[in-house]
């Protein structure tokens, strides 16, 4: 995910309180946003097992509406 991506994502997760579908690059898995830490670049996710995880910037893309 490019940087500003990563941003509007932090934005939407911190500020508007949304929880951003993402899916993990590497495991296929998806998973749901509820927080960010800017200086790793990383997102916090809830899985859909209701697991956490936290996902490096590069490694995730957004899903779109259509995709999941």
């Amino acid at each position: 995910m490019k940087a500003t991506t990563f941003e509007k994502v932090c934005y939407r997760t911190q500020q508007q309180d949304e929880h951003v579908a993402l899916r993990n690059l590497k495991s296929g898995e998806i998973g749901y946003s509820f927080g960010c830490t800017n200086e790793g670049n990383t997102i916090q996710v809830r899985l859909r097992n209701g697991t956490l995880d936290s996902w490096v910037r590069d490694e995730c893309m957004e899903l779109s509406e259509t995709t999941h």
